[in-house]
């Protein structure tokens, strides 16, 4: 069984929530601030999160970027809710290291089927071998550990930026498009913009420092990353 945390201040949204997942089979845990949530997530037993953006005292976006810091939450999935759909707060969650945004309000049958996305996404990562270790631009990705090495130094990436860096990895040379990245690390007919694919490339050249150029924009298009 997995075993969730709900980060949200509003009773009413946090008890939702709460049944909801329960209902659908999942243990709960839940947090009235980030505070809370940030000394909870941190025990590492959480097998995904969902965080409210607007916290009293320590926000949603602070509490992520803390958790993406802590090697035993780095990996951890985390679904950021938000009570607006600009996209400034679109981006704001997903440049900290959120994996996926919901809106305020939601259906809640949208939400488990979010969750369950990206619990598939979690486990399939941790079911492949050695022989799907990638290997290109002197970084080493290793899928069934979930490791990225870049010049034998570790990498830490949010569970998305991951899995667009080893489809892109997996597949040099060849151009995609942002629906076509949507739909392979997300599955099909997700409903994400391409513009949060955009702060996920660039989330993900910045934390590759001068190797960010292998992944290339290629305009009217989409990305791909260079061959050796």
């Amino acid at each position: 069984m997995a075993k969730l945390l709900i980060v949200e201040d509003e009773a009413d949204i946090r008890e939702l929530i709460s049944f909801n997942l329960e209902m659908s089979g999942y243990e709960v845990e839940k947090a009235r601030d980030g505070e809370e949530g940030l000394a909870l997530a941190r025990s590492g037993e959480f097998d995904l999160i969902i965080l409210d953006l607007m916290l009293p005292g320590m926000d949603g976006i602070k509490v992520c970027t803390q958790l993406r810091k802590d090697s035993a939450t780095a990996h951890t999935p985390i679904i950021m809710l938000t009570a607006k759909s600009e996209d400034e707060d679109v981006v704001s969650g997903l440049e900290t290291g959120a994996d996926d945004y919901i809106t305020k309000p939601f259906s809640p049958r949208i939400l488990i089927a979010r969750v369950k996305a990206a619990l598939r996404r979690t486990q399939s990562e941790t079911k492949t071998d050695d022989s799907n270790i990638i290997s290109i631009h002197d970084i080493v990705i290793d899928t069934a550990r979930h490791e990225i090495h870049l010049a034998g130094e570790p990498l830490n990436l949010s569970a998305t930026e991951f899995a667009i860096l080893r489809f892109l990895a997996k597949n040099p040379g060849w151009v995609f498009s942002r629906n076509q990245i949507i739909d392979s690390v997300k599955g099909e007919d997700y409903p994400v913009t391409a513009r949060s694919v955009d702060v996920q490339v660039l989330g993900i050249r910045k934390k590759l420092g001068d190797k960010g150029n292998i992944i290339e924009t290629v305009r009217g298009i989409g990305y791909r990353m260079k061959g050796e």
